[in-house]
């Protein structure tokens, strides 16, 4: 056991951080100022429609999946403090000490270690943790920038992708040049980049992705097929199948310790650990989901079924749909859609991040017709799944399908309550 004997963090309050997460925001380092969790979500969706677009425009994305050894150990805080030059003496003091003077000891049964200083790092597990590397980082932000290339980037998660034409080595140069550019930024930072664990993942044509592979490795570069990123199990294919399964495997082995105490537990009890180990996967980044093939729906909603039948003690035998329909639970196809939809409803009314609401456009017909003013999105040309599969088509086509008068519901709580009694009318009437 590691004690830090520092407790100023717990000064800080969730509130707190998230304002100045905000303000970190503006200084450009990440576009949202959200919570971790929310960050995840929201990244990992809005890369997957860039990539999306892309493939369905003939176009290849390159994804680059940075990975930084101890990242929080080896912060200097010497660099740490030039960065906020700007803030004001007192808060300026309050971070410094924070920082500064700290110690630990190791403490193993009833024998303990002398105390040492620490020289570098921030603490982790701690809510100014990642705050604290995300100001750290803030020089890399515009690194990456400046080689127009995109990037999504929270602590020590950071993603780079790019998109190019078959043929073109331009973009390759350019991020064989800003990867170069970073790795000599942490290296004066006293960070270092983990070139063995940094993994690159080429989407497109399949046919196409061979040439840009070969492109890749002239600049040290190799390419995999899959890559786990922010816990999502990422293919070249874009199929997901891959994720889908380890979803479907970890699931069902939580739904077998659970059925193995449903007994010994109260109703209300076993729904929460049925929600905290199955649903947490089945809805984690579930708003990538859009383009899955029936198929996959289908596993995943075999695993809804399968702890369905847990809570209401439903035999294999019998129908799952009073089961559901018992339990107010949405079908795994409408939960995609509730959250899809809940994601344009809040970027509409002025609650979502700006870069989402650039990916909607308001429908304007070219002549004046009962449908204008009534909240329909333009919904764009496509050719492939792939694109069918983008925020920026499915969201605008199945928001476009929703009654107006659940399109235009006055409070984010009412559309909420409507949208969910729509699905569940929708998926068992």
């Amino acid at each position: 056991m590691i004690n830090w004997t520092n407790d100023i963090s717990l000064l800080a309050s969730e509130g707190s951080v998230d304002h100045l997460l905000s303000v970190l925001a503006a200084v450009h380092m990440t576009d949202h100022h959200i919570s971790r969790r929310k960050w995840i979500n929201i990244s990992t969706f809005s890369m997957f429609n860039d990539i999306c677009l892309n493939t369905d425009s003939g176009k290849m994305s390159v994804l680059v999946l940075l990975d930084l050894s101890a990242a929080f150990d080896t912060v200097d805080h010497n660099i740490q403090l030039e960065n906020w030059a700007g803030l004001s003496e007192t808060v300026l003091n309050w971070f410094k000490t924070y920082l500064e003077n700290r110690k630990y000891f190791v403490s193993i049964g009833n024998v303990t270690s002398e105390q040492r200083s620490i020289t570098c790092g921030v603490p982790q597990g701690s809510i100014l943790g990642p705050l604290l590397f995300n100001i750290y980082m803030l020089p890399l932000a515009q690194i990456i920038k400046n080689n127009k290339i995109n990037y999504h980037s929270y602590a020590d998660d950071t993603q780079i992708y790019m998109t190019m034409s078959p043929g073109d080595r331009g973009p390759v140069q350019a991020l064989g040049k800003c990867i170069e550019e970073i790795n000599d930024w942490l290296c004066h930072n006293f960070l270092q980049l983990n070139k063995n664990k940094t993994e690159v993942i080429v989407f497109g044509a399949k046919e196409k992705r061979l040439q840009v592979t070969s492109e890749l490795q002239s600049i040290n570069l190799k390419t995999t097929n899959q890559a786990r990123n922010l816990g999502v199990v990422m293919d070249a294919d874009l199929n997901l199948e891959k994720h889908i399964k380890t979803i479907t495997k970890s699931a069902y082995y939580h739904l077998k310790n659970i059925s193995r105490i449903k007994d010994l537990m109260s109703q209300q009890d076993l729904e929460k650990l049925v929600h905290a180990f199955i649903f947490s996967r089945l809805d984690y980044c579930n708003s990538i989901f859009t383009g899955l093939p029936k198929k996959s729906v289908r596993q995943l909603q075999l695993i809804q079924n399968s702890a369905a039948r847990v809570l209401t003690k439903t035999k294999k035998v019998d129908h799952i749909s009073p089961a559901l329909r018992s339990l107010h639970w949405l079908p795994v196809r409408q939960r995609i859609d509730f959250k899809v939809l809940m994601l344009v409803y809040k970027v509409l009314n002025g609650l979502g991040p700006k870069y989402i609401s650039d990916l909607l456009t308001q429908y304007e017909p070219s002549r004046s017709l009962r449908s204008s003013g009534s909240g329909l999105l333009s919904v764009p040309r496509v050719r492939t799944r792939h694109g069918e599969a983008a925020f920026s088509f499915y969201a605008p086509y199945i928001w476009n399908k929703l009654p107006e008068s659940l399109r235009s519901a006055e409070t984010l709580s009412l559309f909420k309550s409507r949208l969910k009694t729509h699905l569940f009318s929708a998926a068992f009437e």
